[in-house]
């Protein structure tokens, strides 16, 4: 090689480096985040903001196990960043830059170290439940005026399921979440990972899986909004968005969310930085904006999702703050339930049962 060659190649590296020092590349949720926030961080930090998205923990997943993501913070849920954590997929994070990291809520706090001890890798974005959207009228109409909105029932027995076919069913594409349910609708136990335990839910799941007309985890959102369907299985300020599009529209489409009654899923979306993030800098860049308790109650009023920033409480609008389908009472709040990742040998099982269970054979 010339030394011209070798003066050319370092010019390109320096140029690709300073690229990379002036992007933030982010990798979030579908419909997560007030974009109003993604220009503001733009303007007070002179960074160009790379924001995607995605509606999966497995495509998430996929991209930051097989390294060489790109992104310099991504979103994963607490049993998938646990699982990363293990695999060597993020970094610790530096605590000196992150001016306002106390402005975290320690009964948030206390919960996510559960995933990832001390907090050391992420913080947390969002948290919230797994639970049921209903349209009000049409729900009634297929079951009658009495019938529970709030009861696994009304999703997992197959003379409900049968009734709500004809106005549309979603689950969500989520065997992490879908599977512990329905232990938990059998009794058993929802973090089981004993795979002949895990094996119950397939007679209840291939029962209603002929009335299910997706499995989809972003596109019930509009679905719901739109009257296209009448029923979700799907994550709380998604079903929340879903109601206050639909009154926007003033389309009388009446939507409620409802954790399930006897028992719901508590989850967390932790933001992390990849162990091979392009832009470590920028990334705690972003991460400590995203913790200044305005920039967090501007994304959890846009979103409809509780958050682990205490200090953004005083900024929520009391529509959100207020709600307890987003900040549920203690007594719902003692009715959650939180799970573990799968060791490999049972994320097998438990891929090959969902597979199975989506396909319909």
């Amino acid at each position: 090689m010339t030394i011209k060659t070798l003066t050319l190649t370092a010019v390109i590296a320096l140029g690709t480096s300073a690229a990379f020092a002036e992007e933030v590349r982010v990798y979030n949720w579908s419909d997560y985040i007030d974009e109003d926030l993604l220009a503001k961080f733009e303007a007070e930090t002179g960074l160009t903001l790379i924001y995607d998205v995605f509606d999966s923990n497995e495509v998430l997943e996929t991209k930051m196990l097989a390294g060489g993501s790109g992104y310099d913070v991504v979103v994963p849920s607490g049993t998938f960043l646990q699982r990363q954590i293990q695999a060597g997929a993020f970094q610790e994070l530096d605590a000196a830059k992150l001016a306002n990291s106390g402005n975290l809520w320690d009964v948030i706090q206390n919960r996510t170290a559960g995933y990832d001890p001390n907090n050391a890798y992420s913080i947390n974005y969002m948290w919230g439940t797994t639970g049921i959207g209903v349209n009000v009228g049409k729900v009634r109409e297929a079951l009658g005026d009495d019938v529970a909105l709030n009861s696994m029932d009304l999703v997992l027995k197959p003379e409900n399921m049968e009734k709500l076919a004809s106005c549309g069913v979603h689950f969500l594409d989520a065997p992490a979440e879908m599977i512990p349910m329905t232990l938990q609708y059998l009794g058993e136990d929802p973090d089981s990972h004993d795979p002949d335990v895990i094996a119950k839910t397939e007679e209840v799941l291939t029962a209603v899986r002929p009335y299910i007309q997706k499995f989809h985890s972003s596109e019930y959102i509009n679905a719901l909004a739109n009257g296209d369907i009448c029923v979700a299985v799907g994550w709380s300020g998604d079903i929340l968005q879903a109601r206050d599009r639909a009154a926007e529209a003033d389309n009388g489409v009446e939507i409620e969310y409802h954790p399930f009654a006897e028992g719901s899923l508590m989850w967390f979306d932790q933001m992390a930085i990849p162990a091979d993030a392009p832009n470590p800098e920028g990334a705690h860049k972003f991460l400590d904006f995203i913790l200044d308790a305005n920039n967090m109650a501007a994304a959890s009023n846009y979103v409809y999702y509780a958050n682990g920033n205490k200090a953004s409480q005083e900024f929520l609008e009391e529509d959100v703050i207020g709600d307890p389908a987003i900040y549920p009472d203690d007594a719902t709040m003692q009715n959650l339930y939180i799970t573990t990742p799968y060791p490999s040998k049972t994320q097998r099982v438990v891929t090959r049962l969902w597979t199975k269970i989506k396909s319909g054979t």
